[in-house]
């Protein structure tokens, strides 16, 4: 049984700008259609790392000597819990970690966004020689630290308090699978340490209008109790916002699409009953004011019992 990755690109808040959407570690989360039994807790830790040193401005692709790679780094802690067999309450804490390797700009250290989720399985049906289900996911996300959204690309987050909810369809026959998932997800107003700034007009206010986005995501793979493998495409798109203007920094409200594909491998221990490890990787192929970003992630997952069998 897996857990719960790191929301970069899966989970579609957008950790931090020029990161593009990265899907990390998916495990039992709010993206797939894997479920904990009823009373069983899965506690993981994951350790994430992207890097990019090529960006889209607007739609015109290039680099920046100022900033060189930028790189970010992250560490979570979360949980899976299953409240019933059909329905779990997921949760993470992560902390973020950037860095430019040129330039005078200073990358930030901070925990980032509390996210919780809600996941049912509202349709589980036998059809052909194969298991369909669907499922219905609403997430919450809080941020936990005062860090500060206006200063990409070396901020840890937006610092939006925002809402998603997810719809996942899956069809598993034998030991192999295919699903696809639509999410909408809407983002509060942010509040800036300016008392003005510009977009495609003046605003005269410290308040800044995030774009909301939708998150649609296909995936397929080989699922067994000791090994799994997926393969993933992932396409982002925001509903607004604006294009970096030439040789400009990025600004929050900025629209940031992007296109990647990853792979997920994931390993039961036979020896030791609960324990997982997870690894993968994803890459931006296309985007829109964000960077083409390489992201590497490996997690140690430990499922139990939260009661005595009988």
């Amino acid at each position: 049984m897996k857990f719960m990755s790191l929301y970069f690109y899966r989970c579609c808040i957008v950790v931090s700008f020029l990161m593009a959407v990265a899907q990390c570690a998916k495990a039992q989360t709010d993206a797939d259609a894997l479920m904990i039994p009823k009373n069983y807790f899965c506690a993981a830790a994951v350790y994430s790392h992207g890097s990019w040193d090529h960006y889209w401005e607007g739609t015109f692709k290039r680099d920046n000597q100022n900033l060189g790679t930028v790189s970010t780094n992250v560490y979570s802690l979360g949980g899976n819990y299953g409240l019933s067999n059909r329905i779990n309450l997921l949760f993470m804490v992560p902390y973020v970690t950037t860095n430019a390797s040129a330039g005078t700009l200073r990358g930030e250290k901070s925990f980032q966004d509390l996210s919780v989720s809600f996941k049912w399985m509202a349709v589980k049906e036998e059809i052909g020689s194969g298991l369909f289900s669907v499922h219905a996911i609403a997430t919450g996300i809080l941020p936990l630290a005062n860090y500060q959204a206006d200063f990409l690309p070396l901020s840890v987050g937006l610092h939006s308090k925002s809402a998603a909810l997810r719809a996942l369809l899956n069809y598993q026959t034998g030991r192999f699978f295919v699903a696809g998932s639509g999410q909408y997800i809407r983002r509060d107003n942010i509040t800036i340490d300016r008392t003005s700034y510009y977009t495609t007009e003046m605003h005269y206010t410290n308040e800044v209008q995030l774009p909301n986005a939708t998150n649609f995501m296909f995936s397929s793979g080989y699922r067994s109790l000791k090994f799994n493998a997926e393969a993933t495409f992932t396409k982002v798109t925001s509903t607004s916002g604006f294009d970096i203007r030439k040789n400009d920094m990025p600004f929050p409200s900025n629209r940031m699409n992007s296109t990647a594909v990853g792979l997920i491998l994931k390993y039961s221990f036979q020896s030791v009953s609960g324990l997982e490890f997870t690894a993968g990787g994803n890459y931006v192929l296309d985007g829109r004011n964000v960077g083409q970003t390489r992201t590497g992630y490996a997690g140690v997952y430990y499922v139990f019992s939260t009661k005595k069998e009988k």
